[in-house]
C-alpha cells in the first residue's frame, strides 16, 4: 500500500458495509445497509457523498457519526444564500499585507516585486472550510451542509475539490490535498442542483424512518 491518507492511498476507513454499520451503532447512529454501504463505497472510490431528504432525517448527524467512528476532525461548511470565496474558500489578511508594505515603505521600487511574493504567501492566506480539509494533516471529515441553500454560481467553488481535490491560488498556484478527506453534502430540496455538483457523488436518500424503525 501507499503512504496512509496521501493522494490514491488504498489504505482504507472501513472493512466492510457490516463493520461500517456496527461502528455506527457504538456511536448511537442506526444505519441500515444503504447508508452504510454508501458511505463504505465512498471511503473505497473516495468520492463525496451527496445526502438528500427532508430536515430532521440525520444527515448532519451522518457526518458526525462518521467522524466519530474514524476519529477524524470534523470541519463544517455551513451553507447559506451569498456564501462567497472568502466565506468558504479563502481570503487575504489585507491588514497584515498592508502592514508589511508599510513596513517596507522606506525600500526603492525596484523592490515591489520581492515585496509582492513576500505578502502573498502562506504567512497572509485565512483558511476557510474548504482550504482547511484540502490541506489537512490530519484525518478529516469534510461537511458542506444544506448545499441547496447556495446560488448555481457558488457551486463552480465545489467543482474543482470534488473531483479532483485540489484549490488553485492564482498567487500562489494549485495546492494539492495531502490525503482525500471523506466530503458529505446535505441538501433539503429546496432546489435542484447542478448535474455537474451531482455527477461528482455518490447518491443517498434518507427519509422518515418507518414506525417499526423508529
Amino acid at each position: 500500500t501507499t503512504d496512509a491518507g496521501a493522494p490514491g492511498s488504498t489504505t482504507h476507513r472501513f472493512e466492510s458495509v457490516q463493520s461500517v454499520r456496527e461502528s455506527l451503532r457504538d456511536v448511537h447512529y442506526l444505519a441500515d445497509d444503504g447508508i452504510a454501504g454508501v458511505a463504505y463505497l465512498a471511503d473505497r472510490l473516495q468520492k463525496p457523498i451527496l445526502v438528500e431528504g427532508p430536515a430532521g432525517t440525520g444527515k448532519t448527524q451522518l457526518a458526525k457519526s462518521i467522524a466519530e467512528i474514524t476519529d477524524a476532525r470534523l470541519i463544517r461548511l455551513q451553507c447559506y444564500e451569498g456564501l462567497d470565496e472568502s466565506k468558504a474558500l479563502y481570503e487575504w489578511n489585507y491588514k497584515k499585507q498592508l502592514l508589511r508594505i508599510q513596513t517596507e515603505r522606506g525600500e526603492s521600487a525596484e523592490d515591489w516585486t520581492e515585496i509582492k511574493d513576500d505578502i502573498f504567501s502562506d504567512e497572509f492566506l485565512l483558511t476557510r472550510p474548504l482550504l482547511e480539509a484540502i490541506t489537512a494533516t490530519d484525518p478529516v471529515v469534510l461537511l458542506i451542509d444544506e448545499v441547496d441553500r447556495v446560488e448555481v454560481e457558488t457551486e463552480a467553488l465545489l467543482l474543482e475539490i470534488l473531483s479532483d481535490y485540489q484549490v488553485s491560488i492564482p498567487e500562489l498556484g494549485t495546492i494539492t490535498a495531502t490525503q482525500i478527506p471523506l466530503v458529505f453534502l446535505t441538501s433539503n430540496n429546496t432546489r435542484e442542483l447542478s448535474e455537474a455538483l451531482k455527477r461528482r457523488c455518490l447518491y443517498l436518500h434518507v427519509d422518515y424512518p418507518t414506525l417499526e424503525r423508529e
